[in-house]
């Protein structure tokens, strides 16, 4: 017995290798990650995991329990003979994944294969494998909550998948007594190993997605760092005064030789190996660059495609990428290696990861170029309240996400790029949809709750129906975002900002109520009338929203107050279904 618990844990190094290989498919990814995928791969994976247990008979040991022998490797069986094998393996890590569907499904493939093989067990091995398959689906229900399945499930439920096995060979298989010896030979040995080889392939899984998500992680951070020290440059646009400290802070961090970034004529800054001769202010040259620059996407070039025209330099591969404002591509960043290999993945990982943040740094610099070009005081103040301090408090909050919860880290990152997206958009735009409106404030919450840890609760009561009306853009915002800063900032718990937008006949009511520290009454008939003094603000945000309400709707459309120290404030405006022209 113990001779075969040794034979058949050296088989376990197949699954070692079979599992590392899965990881590498996309639809197994998702699979583990617990997230929806298609028919045509949950067929594909049905199939890949009964292929699975067909090795694992093909891998098994031929045994004949009359004459205590055992053979190597399986073919074919006589009608006396049976297999100690690592079949269920493959079934049940279906059914712990992919559920009971998954489970049955693999279990028919490896099942019906193994019933095709023959032997005095053929149809009591065959049933137990479907039936084992049904069997971890039951524990990937009881486990829907746990993103990966532990390793004291797999175990457990291997373990106890063979010992049904056994039992359904001593309820079908005959002749009984035959069917006993094989059970008493081969019974403790194949539940040991299976229960072991299935705890082991998901150890495996469970190692190589820990392990990339760490690297991604790592290399996460490394982009939210580099983007908080060049956005005191990129905020002044792409010139070469914000190109050249850009270049030289990236070829410090980043592990490449040369370091360019270029607008859409010619090269702004260059550093590292070759500067001598890709001096800035030059047009661009390279093939590689003008495709970039033309369809606006990466491109991992060779030699050829960067060849600069001078025999001596050393350059050998680059990854250019695009810079894009509003998805124009109005330059590009380029990374260059002296090694004709070029870039490994993580740093074409770590390169599209830079040339979106900077992208969006480059956006936040045409909010600012807006802002200075805007004709009318009162945008120009309410624009320029999108500081970097909240950037800033943004990154660092994501930064702090990377490493415990980078999930959290990525969904943060796309709130802020659609936060200042919506920003960008209303420096131009007049008018805006309440549902864009919305999508802009939770945006902005989303990073502002995670901020404040558990400290802010937000409700939302949203009348579907009222989501069409239009409106000028950045009303909400603005007044959210002063609701926390003056009224729950200071709460030490319990804050809680309720946003309620409700349609009453052909009129929509929105309230906007949070349980802070008030507002005294003598300032209440200032605020929205006239520009208040303020340590965090212009003082001048809610008399533009005011303004822009009574010239898109009149005063009827205008901010109302109430608050009462202690117990908080409520913000309420109404705005007209159908919208009729007011005169000025």
């Amino acid at each position: 017995m113990w001779e075969l618990i040794l034979v058949m844990l050296e088989r376990l190094g197949i699954i070692v290798t079979v599992a590392f290989v899965m990881t590498r498919f996309k639809f197994i990814r998702h699979l583990i990650e617990r997230r929806e995928i298609s028919k045509r791969s949950r067929i594909s994976v049905i199939v890949i995991f009964g292929l699975f247990g067909i090795i694992g008979t093909y891998t098994g040991l031929k045994i004949n329990p009359e004459q205590a022998t055992y053979f190597r490797w399986v073919i074919n069986l006589g009608e006396g003979e049976a297999i100690a094998n690592s079949r269920v393996i493959g079934v049940v890590v279906a059914g712990l994944l992919g559920g009971w569907k998954v489970g049955v499904g693999a279990g028919l493939i490896a099942g019906v294969h193994r019933y095709l093989l023959g032997g005095f067990t053929g149809f009591a091995c065959g049933l137990s494998t479907i039936i084992a398959g049904g069997m971890a689906g039951y524990f990937y229900k009881r486990n829907k909550n746990s993103r990966i399945i532990s390793l004291q499930t797999a175990l457990v439920v291997g373990m106890l998948a063979e010992s049904v096995q056994m039992g359904v060979i001593l309820l079908l298989a005959r002749p009984f007594d035959q069917a006993l010896l094989l059970v008493q030979d081969i019974g403790i040995p194949m539940i040991i190993a299976n229960g072991i080889g299935t705890a082991l392939f998901i150890l495996i899984i469970r190692n190589v997605i820990q392990e990339e998500e760490k690297m991604g992680s790592i290399q996460a951070q490394k982009a939210l760092k580099l983007a908080d020290l060049t956005l005191k440059y990129l905020r002044k646009g792409l010139t070469e005064q914000s190109a050249s400290p850009t270049c030289q802070i990236l070829l410090k961090e980043v592990r490449v030789d040369a370091v360019s970034i270029t607008d859409h004529e010619k090269i702004l800054a260059f550093a590292g190996v070759g500067e001598d001769h890709h001096l800035p202010n030059t047009e661009v040259q390279t093939i590689a660059t003008k495709r970039v620059l033309k369809e606006g996407n990466l491109v991992i070039a060779n030699k050829e495609e960067i060849d600069c025209g001078v025999d001596r330099c050393l350059l050998q591969a680059a990854i250019i990428a695009p810079l894009k404002v509003k998805e124009q591509t109005i330059g590009t960043l380029k990374f260059y290696f002296k090694n004709e290999k070029g870039p490994s993945p993580t740093t074409i990982e770590l390169s599209k990861g830079l040339s979106t943040l900077l992208s969006h740094q480059l956006e936040l610099s045409e909010v600012d170029r807006h802002l200075e070009l805007a004709k009318q005081a009162e945008i120009k103040a309410l624009q320029a309240q999108v500081s970097p301090h909240f950037l800033f408090n943004a990154l660092n909050t994501i930064v702090a996400l990377v490493r415990t919860d980078p999930m959290k880290a990525r969904k943060l990152l796309i709130s802020l790029s659609h936060f200042f997206r919506q920003n960008l958009a209303g420096t131009t735009a007049t008018e805006t949809s309440l549902e864009e409106e919305i999508k802009h404030v939770k945006a902005y919450l989303e990073i502002e709750q995670t901020r404040f840890s558990d400290k802010l609760s937000v409700q939302y009561r949203i009348d579907e129906e009222a989501l069409l009306v239009r409106l000028p853009p950045m009303t909400l915002q603005p007044i959210v975002e002063n609701a926390i800063k003056h009224g729950l900032k200071q709460l030490q718990q319990d804050s809680l900002l309720s946003i309620t937008i409700e349609k009453q006949k052909e009129v929509v009511h929105i309230s906007i109520y949070d349980n802070g520290k008030g507002i005294e009454k003598e300032r209440l008939p200032v605020l929205g009338t006239k520009k208040v003094q303020s340590k965090t603000g212009t003082g001048i945000g809610l008399v533009n929203i005011n303004r822009r309400l009574e010239m898109m709707f009149g005063l009827e459309s205008t901010l109302r107050m109430k608050s009462e120290i202690g117990k908080g404030t409520t913000v309420t405006f109404s705005l007209p279904v159908n919208r009729k022209e007011v005169s000025k």
